[in-house]
């Protein structure tokens, strides 16, 4: 059987077209690759933000609950002055009464 150039070129076409298709194959999986790489990357670049901006959040709410504290004490404080105040107040106007009865007393005193 005598081979012709054509039966010859067959093969190495299957070859090249095999070839061909791994490279075509290989190309197509780099892609997917970089796709699912490309979001996971960015996926991983949101976390990142995300964990930055809890933690910042964190702090601000720190900040702000010792801020809260403290007007809770100078509140508490302001609360007992007043609380104070009316105590005095009160006792003045029992002075006040004890003084005028007194005077009173006196003046029935000094008149009988």
């Amino acid at each position: 059987m005598a081979l012709s150039v054509a039966t010859l070129a067959k093969p190495w076409v299957g070859e090249r077209a095999k070839l061909d298709a791994v490279r075509s194959a290989a190309r197509v999986a780099d892609l997917l690759v970089a796709t699912v790489d490309g979001g996971v990357q960015e996926l991983y670049i949101n976390e990142r933000r995300i964990e930055f901006e809890a933690r910042a959040l964190l702090a601000t709410i720190a900040r702000y609950r010792k801020q809260t504290d403290q007007w809770l004490a100078a509140t508490n404080a302001i609360n007992s002055v007043l609380k104070e105040i009316g105590d005095f107040e009160n006792w003045m106007k029992i002075m006040d009464f004890d003084c005028k009865s007194i005077n009173a007393a006196i003046r029935n005193i000094h008149q009988s």
